[in-house]
């Protein structure tokens, strides 16, 4: 007789919630199939900029799920409603469900109060992308950006999320997310410190 532990559970079978083999999907297997998406999207594209506008509506997509599935994992989940705690929520705990690992920083923009900035110094989906000489200004990062549109948006923090490639010697892969709120949002934030 087999026993319970050692029996293959078919995946539709198994609990959504957090615990030993969650995390099944392999490197090489999400770099192909994440590969695969952009070749997909860049044949069906005129321009550099529709390939990006294409990833990043596929990454909101994908961020809706990951969100619901994320709070429904997290034990202490809650709504936020203040601008830097949804950003620390995405920063820590939604990265980590990403990509197995947090952001790397958290910035808030000298120039501008409505501006935010995440960077991940070794972005995992970027690991295995290289593009060619046509493509040098193409960043395959506008699908997370899409995807931390999509979780500021359910969440009631509608806002503009775009990806910017800032190579350095050290880090030649790093990714920075560009989060520039709307005005409601700001103007709810004033109205919470004004209490």
């Amino acid at each position: 007789m087999e026993s319970s532990s050692n029996k293959h559970v078919p995946i539709l079978d198994r609990t959504l919630a957090k615990g030993k083999g969650t995390n099944e999907t392999s490197l090489a297997a999400f770099s192909f199939l994440f590969s695969e998406l952009i070749q997909y999207s860049q044949k069906r594209v005129a321009g550099i900029a529709d390939l990006e506008k294409r990833l990043a509506n596929l990454g909101y997509r994908v961020g809706l799920r990951t969100l619901e599935l994320t709070l429904w994992r997290e034990k202490n989940a809650k709504r936020e409603t203040r601008v830097l705690q949804m950003l620390l929520f995405i920063n820590s705990t939604l990265w980590k469900a990403l990509f197995a690992k947090p952001a790397d920083s958290l910035q808030k923009s000298n120039d501008n109060d409505d501006e935010y900035m995440i960077t991940d110094n070794d972005p995992l989906i970027l690991k295995y992308i290289s593009a060619p000489k046509e493509y040098a200004s193409f960043n395959a990062g506008a699908f997370v950006a899409g995807v931390v549109e999509a979780v500021l948006d359910a969440c009631h923090f509608p806002s503009r999320v775009t990806a910017h490639s800032t190579a350095t010697d050290q880090f030649p892969s790093c990714m920075t997310l560009l989060i520039k709120f709307d005005k409601s949002v700001m103007q709810r934030e004033r109205a919470f410190e004004g209490r």
